[in-house]
């Protein structure tokens, strides 16, 4: 998604980092990402990458398979990691200027979502709100967020709340933490989250809602026909189309 160009804000670098807690694997892990990321930076490349994300943060021109291979060299013979050592290595990343490292953040947290428990649902939110634009946002939401919710159906009395947050990115994370669920989504409260927000103008609310229902409606295509049907004049037509696109 590239519609708009991003909001400003973010939360502050130093306190992320401050926040973090204490961790030995983090500091390896941050100790050998720090150097083995900017080596492979390509400053052409990163110029490119840039301005496809609208200028949201800098960039050190790594392309998401190199990348991904390079995150496998700092990972190696690391352990796996407990619920603070993903907050401090989340956290730690997200302090860091450069966006590989917020993706590398986001793919550390989707691999290891089931080492942590509800309590880690701050820690993901300050993620949402740092730096947010869709590249991390949806991850976070259909991954991390999602996969706590799931593992803890109680969590979704919080986004009962995040629904309503000023924010749209909490409320787009709300949103989208059932894209995975299939079968075990809670219809209703999907339906009634994009009746929530259904009024809004914001166009990332807006598709979100659409590409909610568009997923659901893999697994449950009539429910999806008959709750537009119902709300056609409520829903923006962005929404419709999105959400019937397969249908």
């Amino acid at each position: 998604m590239t519609d708009t160009a991003p909001p400003g804000g973010g939360a502050d670098g130093a306190a992320l980092a401050g926040d973090a807690p204490d961790s030995a694997l983090a500091d390896t892990v941050l100790d050998r990402l720090t150097t083995v990321y900017p080596a492979a930076g390509n400053p052409f490349r990163a110029q490119e990458m840039v301005a496809y994300m609208k200028g949201v943060a800098p960039f050190l021109g790594v392309r998401t398979p190199e990348r991904r291979a390079l995150s496998r060299t700092v990972l190696d013979g690391t352990p796996r990691p407990d619920e603070a050592d993903c907050a401090a290595v989340a956290l730690r990343c997200f302090a860091l200027p450069e966006r590989e490292y917020h993706y590398f953040a986001v793919d550390y947290l989707r691999r290891h979502v089931k080492s942590c428990s509800a309590a880690f649902l701050p820690v993901a939110r300050r993620l949402v709100t740092t730096v947010p634009w869709w590249d991390t946002v949806d991850h976070l939401a259909a991954h991390v967020v999602g996969g706590l919710v799931a593992a803890d159906s109680s969590l979704g009395a919080r986004m009962d709340e995040w629904i309503e947050d000023d924010d749209p990115w909490v409320a787009r994370t709300a949103l989208l933490h059932q894209l995975r669920f299939k079968a075990a989504t809670d219809a209703d409260r999907l339906f009634a989250h994009c009746l929530r927000r259904a009024p809004d103008t914001d166009v990332f609310l807006r598709k979100a809602i659409g590409w909610a229902l568009r997923e659901y409606a893999k697994t449950a295509p009539g429910e999806v026909r008959a709750f537009v049907a119902a709300h056609t004049t409520r829903l923006s037509p962005l929404s419709v189309r999105e959400a019937l696109k397969h249908l």
